[in-house]
């Protein structure tokens, strides 16, 4: 009969099986710090089956636009072998929302400055401030500015 130990444990497949995020993330996850697993004596990954709820929460970060860099920073909070709790989570959320909503302001600029060069129908060089704010390559004469200087 397996230990208890071993029961609360997950292969990698199992793992991916489980949580739909394919093996090479999990790899990917475990090289970055963002999850963990043991080694069995053939060299083969085990991972806690609390570690799906660490997947889930690097999914729900991703998917709201939250880089890994900042995903693994607030993991780092959690003690070791501690998966995500909901309160954790609304923690998380909590803080990213200023960020989140710093993207979307960020975003809705660009798209109007691209809706007015789409407006123009010409990609102005005098006005398109995507392209060439103020006009700063004119000044420096007529020709492909840009590929010239390549």
């Amino acid at each position: 009969m397996p230990s208890e130990a071993l029961t609360k444990e997950l292969t990698i497949g199992e793992l991916s099986d489980r949580s739909g995020v394919p093996a090479s993330a999990l790899r990917f996850y475990e090289r970055e710090g963002l999850i963990d697993s043991r080694r069995t004596a053939g060299n083969q990954r085990r991972y806690h089956r609390s570690t799906l709820r660490r997947v889930a929460f690097i999914r729900a970060s991703q998917s709201v636009g939250m880089p890994l860099s900042v995903i693994a920073g607030v993991l780092g909070f959690l003690p070791e072998g501690t998966p995500p709790t909901r309160e954790f989570w609304m923690r998380a959320s909590e803080c990213w929302s200023t960020e989140i909503n710093a993207r979307i302001e960020k975003m809705e600029r660009m798209r109007d400055r691209f809706t007015e060069c789409i407006g123009c129908g010409c990609l102005s060089f005098e006005q398109c401030a995507l392209i060439n704010p103020a006009d700063s390559l004119g000044k420096q004469g007529p020709g492909p500015r840009r590929l010239l200087d390549s």
